[in-house]
């Protein structure tokens, strides 16, 4: 039995959860989730029913993480050490991966849906500022870096690449050439091949 169950529904986010688990070369046992029919193994590890949620059935019991960058953070620690950053990428490791989470996922999720800031007070309020702040950072970063933490890749490059990738390929993220020059150095690793090759086609 492999050591790790993966909630799974290859249209959702837990495709990063996947690409993580090739990074560090493990195989999880899939547990498929019907958006209409959830298992209640799920519910039961994850009361709000989202995905990904993995279980790790560690030797000291079954633990349930949540949250893709949690999951593709925890699955270096446990699994990868190589992937994590050095003393000196941390900082750039940890703002650029909560970056992704939190200030770029509101600001695409919400223009998506519809609704934008409309002054300074909804600007500071949202916590993203504006969307093309967002995007403008990020660009800046990737005109100058190879990766989100210099020139080497981390397990935050799987979380932080997901968000890049996804927004390019689906039109959410504004396109930029250091958006697309990123994706081509991300699209060039075995593990992506093997999770997300499909839908580069």
């Amino acid at each position: 039995m492999s050591d790790y169950t993966l909630f799974f529904n290859p249209m959702s986010r837990a495709l990063i959860a996947s690409w993580a688990f090739a990074e560090v070369g493990i195989e999880p046992k899939l547990a498929m989730v019907e958006w209409e029919d959830k298992p209640a193994a799920l519910l039961e590890a994850n009361p709000m029913g989202k995905i990904p949620t993995i279980i790790h059935h560690a030797e000291f019991g079954d633990r349930v993480v949540s949250e893709a960058s949690a999951i593709c953070h925890y699955l270096a620690e446990m699994e990868a050490p190589d992937l994590l950053p050095r003393a000196e990428e941390k900082a750039d490791y940890f703002r650029w991966m909560f970056f992704a989470a939190g200030p770029a996922e509101a600001a695409i999720t919400n223009r998506s849906m519809g609704w934008e800031p409309k002054d300074a007070k909804q600007e500071m309020t949202s916590g993203f500022g504006t969307y093309e702040r967002v995007v403008d950072v990020l660009d800046q970063w990737f005109q100058n870096n190879a990766f989100t933490c210099g020139d080497r890749f981390t397990m935050a490059d799987v979380y932080v690449g997901s968000q890049v990738d996804w927004g390019v390929k689906f039109g959410t993220l504004t396109d930029r050439p250091a958006f697309r020059a990123y994706q081509d150095r991300l699209k060039a690793r075995d593990a992506y091949r093997d999770t997300l090759g499909a839908l580069s086609e």
